[in-house]
């Protein structure tokens, strides 16, 4: 089986640390479910240590980085899950849905086999985080990929929507988690960790408009309201499908 994430999840084992602030609103919206679905598990970030959990990853170079005494882990898809109906007490998927082939079907089999809550880390692509204005190829990417918050309400019914703010020094590295580190996108190594970087051309120049404004002290004149922020609302969004 073959996945996009054998090519470009090379470094996510070391860049994509889970944040625990994070991982406790994933938690909580959990409830006391103990017998939990991990969809697009990847290298195992967000999984709860204290609660029995299967992962299903389709792609064989995230399942290789997952470590010794993570769940265990089943290489299928979410359109096709071999599991029987409603044996998972509940069922999560972190930053995974719009990497899904066909997000309804895949939806649809997640709540075949979950009797209970599906929680859901995604992002809603109507916010335009300050990076965007460097790379406006990342709106274009979020608008075409990412599925809106009203398509969630279409495919799973109703659902409770919750924002996730973003810590200052949030310790998982995906796309905008670097809101007040601005330097991290000009380290070729960090944008390995998100899978936009891997998506959009023509990058270069927006990173160099990037380095000059950090240089100039012109980045911390436009955002100088974010720089003394600990959290910060980057779109980030919590879907309970209950």
């Amino acid at each position: 089986m073959s996945a996009r994430y054998d090519a470009i999840g090379i470094n996510y084992l070391a860049l994509r640390t889970p944040d625990r602030r994070i991982a406790g609103a994933i938690e909580q919206a959990l409830g006391d479910a103990k017998n939990i679905l991990n969809v697009g598990a990847g290298t195992g970030s967000y999984e709860p240590q204290d609660r029995a959990v299967t992962a299903v990853e389709p792609s064989a170079e995230m399942i290789r980085q997952r470590r010794p005494g993570t769940a265990k882990v089943v290489q299928a898809s979410a359109e096709d899950l071999p599991f029987d109906d409603n044996v998972f007490d509940a069922a999560m998927g972190v930053l995974t849905v719009h990497h899904w082939a066909d997000p309804q079907a895949g939806l649809r089999e997640v709540r075949r086999v979950t009797r209970g809550p599906i929680v859901l880390l995604t992002f809603d692509p109507s916010f335009r985080p300050w990076l965007t204005d460097y790379l406006p190829q990342l709106a274009v990417l979020d608008d075409d990929r990412m599925p809106a918050m009203t398509r969630y309400r279409e495919w799973l019914g109703n659902i409770e929507v919750t924002t996730v703010p973003i810590p200052h020094d949030c310790t998982d590295g995906f796309l905008y988690a670097f809101w007040r580190r601005p330097t991290a996108y000009l380290d070729p190594h960090i944008r390995t960790g998100s899978s936009s970087f891997w998506a959009i051309e023509g990058a270069d120049e927006g990173l160099e408009r990037l380095r000059h404004d950090l240089d100039s002290g012109e980045w911390e004149r436009r955002y100088d309201k974010l720089v003394n922020l600990d959290a910060y609302d980057a779109g980030y969004r919590l879907i309970v499908s209950r």
